[in-house]
């Protein structure tokens, strides 16, 4: 298997199918892939496949059009220079190591007692979902009730699972396993500031992989999240940049 391109391909599917179920402008072809318009999060406003430079413009409109701010989501397959989309208003904005690890292989972490897997099943259950992640992921409540908006409406079977972490009866963390590209990537990841530093990130991340099927997970994983993944066995295979558009009134361009 190309483990670096099922990096790219599970998180280009996951970010074209979230935005898809938002609303957003869709484009596949031979020149570009993104979806633009779905999210509030420039995150997920996301250019994901780009052949040419011409194509920096053409997205730039496009994040005009609909008045959000968007990011390039640019690794190793992404031949783009650099230079013309910081020269087009868009501000490098870091960059995530794109992790991988033979799910047979995982390390098994620490037993966390009272900890327990729920799969969310149910619109009810997403809503416990939504509040816990909103208490310590990436744009807080803003981005859970988008995202879990988002999975209401692409359903809880398959290619989706998304779960909760129960410690003792109170919920305390989250993950979402996105099936595509034919590997497990992991994605929202977290758990709640009061409870961190106790083992509980690295046991739901075991938890919701070991009999997840695919040969390989995916992830692209924060600084903080880096350890604990490598912990598990994940290893760097590739580095995802990325290229942030706020806005016309923030935008160099």
């Amino acid at each position: 298997m190309d483990v670096v391109r099922a990096i790219e391909d599970n998180a280009a599917d996951l970010l074209m199918a979230m935005g898809a179920a938002g609303g957003g402008s869709q484009r596949a072809d031979a020149r570009a892939t993104w979806t633009i318009g779905g999210s509030p999060l420039d995150y997920h406003n996301a250019v994901v496949r780009a052949s040419d430079t011409g194509v920096i413009a053409e997205s730039l409109a496009e994040l005009k059009k609909h008045d959000v701010p968007g990011t390039w989501h640019v690794g190793p397959s992404m031949q783009i220079d650099r230079t013309a989309l910081t020269a087009a208003g868009f501000v490098a904005a870091g960059n995530e190591p794109g992790m991988a690890v033979r799910i047979s292989e995982l390390t098994a972490p620490r037993d966390v007692p009272g900890l327990e897997l729920v799969r969310i099943t149910d619109d009810e259950t997403m809503a416990t979902w939504e509040a816990t992640l909103g208490q310590g992921f990436g744009e807080g409540e803003r981005e859970a009730r988008w995202a879990a908006a988002t999975f209401r409406k692409l359903g809880y079977g398959d290619p989706w699972r998304h779960y909760l972490g129960v410690l003792d009866g109170r919920p305390v963390g989250t993950a979402t396993v996105f099936l595509g590209a034919g590997v497990a990537g992991l994605y929202f990841v977290m758990t709640v500031p009061s409870v961190r530093r106790r083992g509980i990130g690295a046991a739901i991340t075991y938890g919701v992989l070991r009999d997840s099927g695919p040969e390989y997970a995916v992830l692209g994983s924060s600084a903080a999240g880096r350890p604990v993944y490598e912990a598990l066995g994940f290893r760097e295979y590739c580095t995802i940049d990325f290229y942030e558009w706020t806005g016309s009134s923030t935008s160099a361009g």
